[in-house]
């Protein structure tokens, strides 16, 4: 085993945590802030009331409750970017100089945290765009949908933006390299570089089976970004926002070490449990983004000696 787990807030926990102890963040934070509180997570699980939106169930399958970003109103807003702002101070200062850290997003609110994060000290360096079909957005007018067939009230996402942000460098990128191991994203392959796009749609059934977590994101995605924002295979990866351990779990599959942190004790103890099940499981698709393993270790021998 070579992850930590803690069941505590994030923000009190970072803040105990000494200066430039991680090599990366990879989480999926609370985005709606009225979502993740304790009485809305409450009724989420009892199905009934509260923020959460139950998709209806028009093809007789049983859906799974989503988060309602657009209740949030302009105090929800200056919440979150407070709480984004105060996440990348904290992030900046226990992450070592060009430290990557990926962030779960969303369309409607992705703005607002590239502001905030950029406040909290840290430079925003695009997004990967994962390729995945939702429920969210695309239907007709509430009310109106005969009267107004042909409308979509908003897009269908197709996308998922995670954003991507760095600590500054310390000197130029090979000299951050050579003394942090950071700064850069690992290559696809020594002839392919780190793409911004990844298609991975929904967390498979067999994922949702180990964890029912609302959040839970799919074990290819989460491999692929946790390979990625350790360029040299080395260093300590962080989730402050656990859920239920994809993160963990996807680094644990790699062998990299990580630490989750999660405030929710029903969520860390399914983590728990499911942080080990989801690191066994098998993914061909994988493949396809890991490269050649020998001809990457050669070349990482070879920087480590320059």
């Amino acid at each position: 085993m070579t992850y930590h787990l803690y069941c505590a807030d994030a923000f009190e926990w970072m803040g105990e945590q000494p200066p430039e102890t991680f090599h990366a963040i990879v989480t999926d934070p609370p985005y709606g802030i009225k979502e993740y509180t304790k009485s809305e997570i409450d009724k989420m699980r009892k199905g009934r009331g509260g923020v959460w939106r139950i998709p209806p169930s028009f093809d007789g399958a049983t859906r799974r409750p989503l988060p309602r970003f657009t209740v949030l109103d302009d105090e929800d807003m200056m919440r979150l970017e407070s709480m984004f702002e105060r996440f990348g101070r904290e992030a900046a200062r226990i992450l070592v100089p060009g430290a990557h850290v990926i962030v779960a997003s969303n369309t409607l609110l992705f703005s607002h945290v590239v502001v905030a994060m950029k406040r909290g000290g840290l430079e925003f360096r695009g997004a990967i765009a994962r390729l995945v079909r939702t429920l969210r957005g695309g239907d007709r007018p509430k009310n109106g949908h005969k009267e107004f067939s042909m409308v979509s009230s908003a897009p269908r996402s197709c996308w998922e933006p995670w954003l991507i942000f760095r600590k500054p460098l310390e000197g130029t990128l090979v000299e951050n390299l050579r003394k942090w191991g950071t700064g850069g994203l690992r290559r696809i392959s020594s002839d392919t570089p780190f793409l911004d796009v990844v298609e991975a749609g929904r967390t498979p059934a067999a994922e949702r089976a180990i964890a029912d977590h609302p959040s839970l994101k799919p074990q290819k995605l989460m491999r692929f970004l946790v390979r990625a924002v350790l360029p040299l295979q080395r260093g300590v990866i962080l989730d402050p926002f656990m859920g239920a351990g994809s993160t963990i779990a996807a680094a644990e599959h790699l062998g990299f070490e990580s630490v989750g942190v999660e405030i929710d004790r029903e969520f860390f103890e399914m983590a728990e449990t499911a942080i080990p099940q989801l690191a066994a499981l098998t993914i061909p698709e994988e493949e396809s983004f890991r490269g050649d393993a020998g001809t990457e270790a050669m070349h990482v021998q070879a920087v480590l000696d320059t």
